[in-house]
């Protein structure tokens, strides 16, 4: 087995379904979720489903055993006759792209709005100002202990290093998981 089979393939499907059409494109999905899933090398797949006001997209994440095993999958007739039923639902038809490797990191379209600027400062204000007063708190023993780590350059780095690492790391990751729904823009505040 050479290095190229013996690594795990990432295929990336995105389709742009029609509002209108987003119920009929669910039950497709778990069809071809299902169909693909019987295929040899199949590891599994992750759907990542996100709203704009004209447009739902659908982002499919399916891993494979080999590249071959993938490129048997797209091949499929089975694959075909499903992109065929699903084809009059997509505004950008079947957008395919695959990646070698265990892991796969892709970037939301460019089309997608952030979130309002109001609500992501709420968020991180919700997340920050916890940790700005427990994160001193919880250092101050260290820093009797060791009186020049206490000094007020020492103590600022320290303590602004572990609120970002904290931030970035653990605590937003949550928060935006936590708060998705709300941080999603809606049609009306688009409007506005």
């Amino acid at each position: 087995m050479n290095q190229t089979q013996a690594e795990t393939v990432t295929l990336v499907v995105r389709h742009q379904v029609r509002p209108s059409h987003v119920q009929l494109y669910e039950a497709w999905l778990r069809r071809i979720i299902a169909t693909a899933s019987q295929c040899p090398g199949h590891l599994g797949v992750d759907v990542v489903r996100s709203r704009q006001p004209c447009v739902a997209q659908f982002t499919s994440v399916l891993r494979f055993s080999s590249l071959q095993q993938l490129q048997s999958w797209i091949d499929s007739e089975q694959r075909h006759q499903l992109i065929a039923e699903v084809e009059p639902m997509l505004r950008t038809g079947d957008q395919l792209e695959i990646a070698q490797g265990k892991e796969f990191w892709f970037m939301p379209e460019a089309t997608q709005t952030p979130p309002p600027r109001w609500k992501q400062a709420c968020v991180t204000f919700l997340v920050i100002l916890p940790l700005s007063v427990l994160v001193p708190l919880l250092w101050q023993p260290l820093f009797h202990r060791i009186p020049w780590l206490g000094g007020y350059v020492p103590s600022n780095v320290v303590i602004t290093l572990s609120i970002v690492l904290l931030v970035v790391y653990l605590f937003m990751p949550m928060a935006t998981r936590l708060f998705a729904a709300w941080l999603s823009p809606t049609v009306d505040e688009d409007r506005s």
